[in-house]
C-alpha cells in the first residue's frame, strides 16, 4: 500500500514537475485545513489533553508522511527538552544548556545531512521546532522571575507553570506550524487549547473568512511561482549561456529570479497562516474600532512587501514571526552588550547558522547587514540634506523616483539571495564575478563615500539656519 502510495506521488510529482518531497510538503501543508476544521467544530471547549493529543498525533502523522522514520529526530529533541525543564528549573544553566544542545542537534544535522542543493529534509521542519523549544525554554525560565523585573514582552510570553510532557508535543507538533512554521508562544497555544483564541467568547471565532483570503492570496502567488518558475531556474546563473549574455541582462535576470523565488515562501507562508487563523491562533485582540484582528501569526505583510521601495521595508514585512523572535530572545537578549550594531550582527549571524551550514547564508546575511546600515545612512542623509530633501518631495520627480529605487532595490534583493539559494562558494563566487561583484561595490563604495556627502550636502543646511 505504502509502496502505490509512493509510486502515485512519484508520478503525480513528474506530472507536476516537481519533486516528490516537494509535492509531499504542499499536500502537508493544506492538509492543514481540514484538520483546523476538525479541532474547530469537533474539539473546541473539549478537554484540552484531547486537544493536545489530537495536536501530536496529527503532527506525527505529518512528520512520517514527509520523512518517515526520521522523525525520531524531533520526538527525541522534545523528550529531552521537556526533561530539562523538569529536572533544571527556571534557571540560567536551563536555558543555556537547552540553546545549546537544540542548535547543537540542529547543526549536526545539517552537517551529516548536507548536500550542494536545496534538499527537503527532516531538518527543514526541525529548524522550526528549534527555534520554538528554545523559545519556551526562556519563557519558562521568565515565568519564575519577578514581574517587576520583566518587560511588558516578557511578561506577555512568560510561562507561569511547568507544562506536561502531552503539552509540550501538542505545542510542538500543532499541525498549522510544524513543517514551515510560523513562531508562535507556548502561552498562544495554551489560549487556543483552552479556546480563548476567539472574538467571540465562549463560541469558535469568526476565522473562517480571514482564513479564507489569506489561503486565495497563498494560491495567488503559488500561481506566479507555478507559472513563472520553469522559466528563471537557479542553475542557469552556473551556465556560460547566462555568462555570454550582456551585463543589463545578466543584472534583469536576477532582479526578476529573485522576486518569483522569494514568492516560493510567500506562498507556503499564507497557506500556513490561513492553517492558523482558522483554527483560532491567528487572534490577537480587537482594534480600536472593535474589528476583530486575526493577524497573529502573519509571516507576511503582502502590500509592503511588493511596494515599499526601501531594503528595511522588504525585511519588515518577510518571515515577520522569525524575525520576531530573533528580536525577542537573541537581540534584545543582549542589551547588557551596550552596542546595538553588535547585537544587530549577533542577531544576523545566529540567523544564518540557523539556516545553515553552507557559505552562502553567511554571506546572504552578511550582505544584508551592509545594505541596512548603507540605507539608513542614507535616509538620514536625505532627511538632514535641504537639497535632497528637495529633490524627493517634488510632485513630478516622485514616479521616476519611485521606479528607479524600486529596480535597485529588487536587483540588490535578488544580489544576496544567490549565495542563499546557491549555498556553495564555487558556485555564487561565479555569478557574483560574473556581475562583477556589482552589489558589493556599490554598496561599500556607498559607505565609505557617505562620510563625504554628509559634510557637502549637509553644510548647506547649517549655512541655511546661519543666513535666517
Amino acid at each position: 500500500m505504502a509502496a502505490a502510495s509512493g509510486s502515485l506521488l512519484h508520478g503525480a510529482a513528474e506530472a507536476l514537475g516537481a519533486s516528490e518531497a516537494a509535492l509531499r510538503l504542499i499536500l502537508s501543508i493544506f492538509s492543514g485545513y481540514p484538520l483546523a476544521l476538525f479541532q474547530r467544530y469537533f474539539l473546541y471547549k473539549k478537554q484540552p489533553s484531547h486537544i493536545h493529543l489530537f495536536n501530536t498525533v496529527t503532527g506525527l502523522c505529518i512528520a512520517y508522511f514527509n520523512f518517515g522514520s526520521q522523525l525520531y529526530h524531533s520526538l527525541l529533541c522534545i523528550v529531552l527538552h521537556f526533561l530539562m525543564l523538569r529536572l533544571m528549573g527556571r534557571t540560567v544553566t536551563a536555558v543555556l544548556t537547552s540553546f545549546c544542545f537544540q542548535m547543537g542537534y540542529l547543526l549536526f544535522g545539517y552537517y551529516y545531512t548536507a548536500t550542494d542543493d536545496y534538499d527537503i529534509k527532516w531538518t527543514m521542519p526541525h529548524c522550526v521546532l528549534t527555534l520554538k523549544l528554545i523559545g519556551l525554554a526562556f519563557d519558562y525560565y521568565d515565568g519564575g522571575k519577578a514581574k517587576t523585573s520583566l518587560t511588558p514582552e516578557q511578561q506577555r510570553y512568560a510561562v507561569m507553570r511547568v507544562p506536561t510532557l502531552l503539552e509540550v508535543c501538542g505545542f510542538s507538533y500543532y499541525y498549522g506550524g510544524f513543517l514551515v512554521g510560523p513562531q508562535f508562544s507556548m502561552c498562544s497555544y495554551m489560549k487556543l487549547v483552552t479556546g480563548q483564541m476567539t472574538d467571540v467568547e465562549g463560541q469558535r471565532p469568526n476565522s473562517v473568512v480571514p482564513a479564507m483570503k489569506r489561503l486565495c492570496l497563498g494560491l495567488f502567488f503559488l500561481t506566479i511561482y507555478t507559472v513563472f518558475s520553469p522559466y528563471l531556474p537557479d542553475n542557469y546563473f552556473l551556465t556560460d549561456e547566462y555568462a555570454n549574455q550582456p551585463f543589463w541582462y545578466r543584472c534583469v535576470y536576477m532582479t526578476i529570479w529573485g522576486k518569483v523565488t522569494l514568492y516560493k515562501y510567500v506562498t507556503c507562508w499564507l497557506v500556513t497562516e490561513g492553517v492558523c487563523v482558522l483554527s483560532g491562533l491567528g487572534y490577537n485582540g480587537k482594534d480600536e474600532s472593535g474589528q476583530a484582528r486575526w493577524n497573529a501569526c502573519a509571516n507576511m505583510k503582502v502590500w509592503q512587501f511588493e511596494t515599499t521601495p526601501l531594503f528595511t521595508g522588504t525585511i519588515a514585512s518577510f518571515n515577520i514571526n522569525t524575525n520576531d523572535w530573533v528580536a525577542r530572545y537573541v537581540f534584545k537578549r543582549l542589551r547588557f552588550l551596550g552596542n546595538k550594531s553588535v547585537s544587530q550582527g549577533a542577531a544576523l549571524f545566529f540567523l544564518a547558522i540557523w539556516h545553515g551550514l553552507h557559505s552562502g547564508y553567511l554571506l546572504c546575511f552578511s550582505l544584508e547587514f551592509l545594505i541596512v546600515i548603507v540605507e539608513r545612512r542614507m535616509m538620514e542623509l536625505v532627511k538632514d540634506s535641504p537639497l535632497l530633501s528637495h529633490i524627493c518631495s517634488v510632485p513630478l520627480l516622485r514616479p521616476p523616483l519611485y521606479a528607479v529605487q524600486q529596480f535597485f532595490h529588487w536587483l540588490f534583493m535578488g544580489y544576496p539571495l544567490v549565495p542563499f539559494c546557491l549555498f556553495t562558494w564555487d558556485k555564487w563566487f561565479k555569478v557574483y564575478k560574473s556581475v562583477y561583484f556589482i552589489g558589493h561595490l556599490f554598496f561599500l563604495l556607498l559607505l565609505f563615500a557617505l562620510p563625504y556627502l554628509r559634510k557637502v550636502l549637509v553644510q548647506r543646511k547649517d549655512k541655511l539656519e546661519k543666513a535666517h
